[in-house]
Parts: C-alpha cells; sequence; structure tokens
C-alpha cells in the first residue's frame, strides 16, 4: 500500500515523507497504516531504493496562527472562492537497509543504504512477508544489524523506537525458538535500561 512520497532529507539516512491526503488520492491511507516504528519500503517503478521504519510524526497546519483578515459574517456563497485544506502529515523516516535478490530468493542487506533517495519517491507499507525476509541474510539467518541506526538517527524517541521494533518483532511470529528467544532478551534489556534512564 501507498503512503505517500519522498519530499525532503535532513541527512543521507533521514527522510521525510508527505503522507497522501484526499486531494492527491482517492484512498489515502489511515492514521494506523504509519504508525510508530512502521516498516515502509522507498521505491519506484524502476527500483528498490531502501528499506526504512517510521520514527516521528509532524502536523503541518499553515492556517494555524493564521493572523490575516477574517470575516465577520457568514460569506456569500456565490461569492466564496474554493478553499483548499493545505494540512499535511510528515513523517520522519531513518533508512536501515534494503532489499536484495540473492539465488533466487529475497532478503534483507542491512545498513547506510549507499544511494541517495530521489525527492517524489513512492513510500509503501511493508506485509509481514517481506519484514521477515528483510530480516534474514542470505544464508537464511537472522539479522538484526541496524540496532545502531535507530539509536543514532531515531531522534528524541530513539531508545523507545528500538524497543517498539523489537517488541513488534518478537510478538510477529515471524522468528520461533532461540531466534525469538534471543529477540526476547534484547526487549527486556532494552526496557530495562529505558525504566533506569527514566528515573536517574
Amino acid at each position: 500500500m501507498r503512503l505517500g512520497k519522498v519530499v525532503k532529507s535532513n541527512s543521507h539516512c533521514d527522510y521525510i515523507v508527505q503522507v497522501d491526503d484526499p486531494m492527491a488520492v482517492l484512498h489515502p491511507p489511515e492514521p494506523d497504516d504509519y504508525g510508530f516504528g512502521s516498516f515502509v519500503r522507498l521505491e519506484s517503478p524502476e527500483r528498490h531504493w531502501a528499506v526504512g521504519i517510521v520514527y516521528n510524526s509532524q502536523l503541518f497546519n499553515p492556517l494555524f496562527l493564521n493572523t490575516g483578515p477574517r470575516l465577520s459574517s457568514e460569506p456569500d456563497p456565490l461569492f466564496t472562492p474554493d478553499l483548499i485544506n493545505e494540512t499535511r502529515t510528515l513523517l520522519g523516516t531513518v533508512l536501515i537497509g534494503r532489499l536484495e535478490q540473492e539465488a533466487g530468493q529475497i532478503c534483507g542487506w542491512q545498513g547506510i543504504p549507499p544511494a541517495v533517495v530521489p525527492v517524489d519517491t513512492p513510500v509503501l507499507t511493508m506485509d509481514a512477508d517481506e519484514i521477515h525476509r528483510f530480516h534474514v541474510n542470505a544464508q537464511g539467518q537472522p539479522q538484526f544489524r541496524y540496532y545502531s541506526l535507530l539509536l543514532r538517527y531515531g531522534g528524541n524517541f530513539a531508545a523507545h523506537l528500538a524497543q517498539q521494533v523489537l517488541m513488534d518483532l518478537a510478538n510477529s511470529e515471524l522468528f520461533s525458538g532461540a531466534d525469538r528467544r534471543a529477540l526476547e532478551i534484547l526487549c527486556k534489556e532494552l526496557t530495562w535500561k529505558n525504566t533506569m534512564g527514566a528515573m536517574r
């Protein structure tokens, strides 16, 4: 499902995505489609660019604190111009790797993507199968190598973002056995660190 498009970047792996609204598409995404910690892929018809995680959101409303003139009475419906809704939802997205094809299988490459993602590149949600494939390397082994990227580029909520991603992965049933236990241990350790950090 398409969420929106890239409109700018703050750094090489920190991109701003503008969510599609009813003026742009017939069926815009719902707020639950791009929540905190959601996995997205930046992908045009010609190329897959990167995988990212939503780490922040901003509501842009140009009418807020607008000090322009206001009508003292009800406007005349015959002479009222059409008003365009200029509000926007912007998503901060940290890039954590990309999907690759190895020996006919799709797997994940985790790290800072080397290519610069162009403006207007479509951004789409990732389903459970794509998220699982991103967390498996070419040898079929689970991987979680982007942890440091979340902590460095995840903004003010970096520790909570890493904790949220770990919890979602542990509860998703994408992994089982020792792999799932390892995720649960990492999640508990990070939860403890966040709790103790808040108490200091």
